[in-house]
Order: structure tokens, then C-alpha cells, then sequence
């Protein structure tokens, strides 16, 4: 693979990052997955791809990542956004250093991110694409997840912004807004009965989505087959977001 594409995913240890990471590679990508999990490593050698450790939340961490994404393999054609936490706490003593390190990695890592493998994009020429995590949370809220909810809102919003800034060069930039995907996020909702049919009564669907189901929605928009699609968020939720009422 050595005249493929590179894809970059990070979060991509397990979950929605390592379905995207498979769904990518079966589109002929040579993937390099990142996370900050040192299970990344295996993760990428069962794919056959590449596995790097980075703190999205770390500026000069997520340069150097880049640095050596581009000397030891390549320019980058398409990036994915996946790293992400929620970090659940009360509303009126959320605490700011929480709120601020989930606002580092799932917002201002991803403008970083972007920013940085823009640059090379444009600088070589290469139309690329980038796909932004965000979520259902960008367009509804939970109470518990404060920072999340505005770390995904800034996502959607980052991702127009950066669809407008890079149109001129040919680089499409989405967003893929998950809804109850059954990851590891979503296991204490699954491992409680009630719980779990309170999801599912708000998703006319009626099921979890899966992680492939998402990871094949961001290698559409990845490829030839979107080339006319960006600045969008595309919502992967079940109908969840078009439901005004709770379903019996």
C-alpha cells in the first residue's frame, strides 16, 4: 500500500474511531489510527495500518503527531476527528478544569487538527477531505454533559467554517453526528433495562446503532462518492432528531 491514501483517525483504539478506521481502510486508505490509549498499537496491526499515541488535547503534541505522520509516510488525504470525552458532572458545580479539558480535546484539538493537516493539504495540491465527530448533542442536550454538548455544537459550527475557508482548495470538511451507538459510551445505558428502553423510545428505529454503521457514513463522505458534499453535518441517529414525541 505503499502509493495509497493516508487517513489519519484519531480515538481510533476502539469503538466508532476503529470501525471508521476499518470502513477506510477497506476503501484503500493506508490508515494510521491514533488514540491515547497504548491499545492503539494493536488495534492498528490487526487492521495492518499504523498506530501512533497522541493527546488530542495537547497543541504541540497533535504537531509533532503530524510531523511525523509527514516524514515517515506522507502528506495526508483524509482526516477524521473521532477523539472525544463526556465527562458527566452536576450543571451548577461542573468544575472548569473539567470543563476545559473536555473543550481541549473535543473542540480545540479538532480546529487544530484540522488547521494542521489543511495546511499540508493545500501546500501539496491534494483535495482531501476531513470528517468532524460530532453528535446529536450538537442539536438537543443532556444536563449531565455541559462541556460536551458545547464541544459538539462547536464542532458543527467549526466544521462550516472550515468547509467555507478551504472550498477554494478542494478539501471537503463534514461532520457525522452519532445518536445511540452502542460503544462503550453507551454501556451503563445498555447493562439497565429501563434505561435502555428509555433511549429506545425516543429513536423510531427502534435499536442501538453500531459503530460500522457510523464509521461507514464517514468513509462515504471521505470518498469520490461525496465530492460534491461539504460543510454538512450528517446525523446517524436512528430518526432520533426528526422525533417530537416519545414513542411507546
Amino acid at each position: 500500500m505503499a502509493d495509497a491514501p493516508i487517513a489519519v483517525v484519531t480515538g481510533a483504539a476502539q469503538g466508532i474511531g476503529l470501525a471508521c478506521a476499518e470502513a477506510l481502510n477497506e476503501d484503500g486508505y493506508k490508515v494510521i489510527l491514533v488514540d491515547i490509549q497504548d491499545s492503539v498499537h494493536k488495534a492498528a496491526a490487526d487492521l495492518g495500518g499504523v498506530g501512533m499515541i497522541c493527546d488530542m488535547g495537547d497543541v504541540d503534541a497533535i504537531g509533532a503527531l503530524f510531523d511525523t505522520i509527514e516524514a515517515e509516510h506522507g502528506p495526508v488525504s483524509a482526516l477524521v476527528n473521532n477523539a472525544g470525552i463526556a465527562m458527566p458532572g452536576n450543571f451548577l458545580d461542573y468544575d472548569l478544569d473539567t470543563f476545559d479539558r473536555v473543550m481541549n480535546i473535543n473542540l480545540r484539538g479538532v480546529f487544530v487538527a484540522m488547521q494542521r493537516a489543511a495546511a499540508t493539504m493545500v501546500e501539496k495540491g491534494i483535495e482531501g477531505a476531513i470528517v468532524n465527530m460530532s453528535s446529536i448533542n450538537a442539536q438537543v442536550a443532556i444536563p449531565a454533559i455541559p462541556a460536551y454538548c458545547a464541544s459538539k455544537g462547536g464542532v458543527m459550527q467549526l466544521t462550516k467554517v472550515a468547509a467555507l475557508a478551504l472550498a477554494k482548495n478542494n478539501i471537503r470538511v463534514n461532520a457525522v453526528g452519532p445518536g445511540s451507538i452502542d460503544t462503550e459510551m453507551m454501556a451503563g445505558v445498555n447493562a439497565n433495562p429501563e434505561a435502555f428502553k428509555m433511549a429506545m423510545s425516543r429513536t423510531p428505529l427502534g435499536r442501538s446503532g453500531t459503530a460500522r454503521e457510523v464509521g461507514d457514513v464517514v468513509a462515504f463522505l471521505c470518498s469520490k462518492k461525496a465530492s460534491y458534499v461539504t460543510g454538512e453535518t450528517i446525523y446517524v441517529d436512528g430518526g432520533r432528531l426528526g422525533l417530537n414525541y416519545v414513542m411507546s
